[in-house]
């Protein structure tokens, strides 16, 4: 399948059972909100997947804000919302896929390759004038067959070794002030690990949150990545959200790894770096 689905094309799926819609809407800084605009009005038939409850597992004492959700919590809510093997899921939100591409990952690494996004998410099917509606569809109870690390993941130890060595190129996706230092929202800490670089996931957007061309995607991640020169390819951000976004781009953009393997995740991103006191940060105190 594709993995961008304008809204048009989704309005038009063939309703034979083999689609599940999931509405990703959620704000870090109120929890609840997601779930509310969802009660509210969504895409008719469309679930909803919290990203602190659904999208990730707890935080521990030295994970980040996001670690990957339990594989078996995981596969019930897959299989509650009806997704088999020959499903095909597509998420959405309202910020331009940045939430919804967790879940298209995660769909993925547990081996479910019909996943892709709502290009423009809810902006643009209200844009093209589709109905929606409040009623909450029925959970099912299931279980989903789901194969854990099918998408690479790199850890904390893996990313400083790779910096160390020179043979890793870390893209982080937050914005640019906090990756500068200059903000910090959410962390306890502004800034970003020494060696990393930049790429805002909102570089991956038009003006209408629509994701750009995938020639212009292309020729922006390949000059990024050439410059650096390195053999392994991973993306962090925050807590491992929005990093997905610039997988999800590079996915687009047929970009890879030197071995031919997507870029890895790395899930405990700038949130799991400052849980040690010892890990260097630029700029430094």
């Amino acid at each position: 399948m594709s993995l961008l689905l304008n809204a048009d094309q989704l309005a038009n799926s063939p309703d034979d059972g083999k689609l599940v819609i999931v509405d990703c809407r959620f704000n870090l800084l109120a929890p609840e909100a997601g779930r509310d605009m969802w009660q509210e009005a969504h895409i008719p038939g469309a679930f909803y997947a919290d990203l602190d409850k659904d999208l990730a597992g707890p935080v521990t004492a030295t994970s980040g804000r996001h670690p990957l959700p339990d594989p078996e919590g995981f596969s019930r809510l897959l299989g509650s919302w009806g997704v088999r093997p020959d499903t095909t899921v597509v998420a959405y939100d309202d910020v331009g896929g940045a939430v919804a591409a967790r879940l298209w990952w995660l769909l993925r690494w547990v081996g479910h390759p019909h996943v892709g996004l709502l290009n423009g998410g809810w902006q643009a099917w209200l844009a093209s004038g589709l109905p929606t509606d409040s009623n909450i569809p029925e959970l099912l109870s299931a279980c989903y067959p789901v194969i854990p690390g099918s998408m690479p993941t790199i850890s904390i130890d893996e990313v400083q070794q790779g910096l160390g060595s020179g043979e890793l190129t870390l893209l982080d996706a937050r914005d640019t002030k906090r990756f500068a230092g200059k903000s910090e929202p959410i962390d306890t800490r502004a800034g970003h690990i020494p060696g990393a670089w930049n790429r805002p996931f909102q570089a991956n957007l038009a003006k209408d949150k629509q994701f750009l061309s995938t020639d212009k995607l292309c020729r922006e991640f390949d000059a990024l990545i050439t410059a650096q020169r390195a053999t392994q390819l991973a993306s962090m951000c925050g807590s491992g959200v929005t990093a997905c976004h610039n997988l999800f781009a590079m996915e687009l953009a047929g970009i890879t790894s030197d071995s031919g393997a997507p870029a890895a995740l790395y899930v405990g991103s700038w949130s799991e770096w400052l849980r040690s006191p010892d890990r260097p940060c630029e700029p430094a105190d």
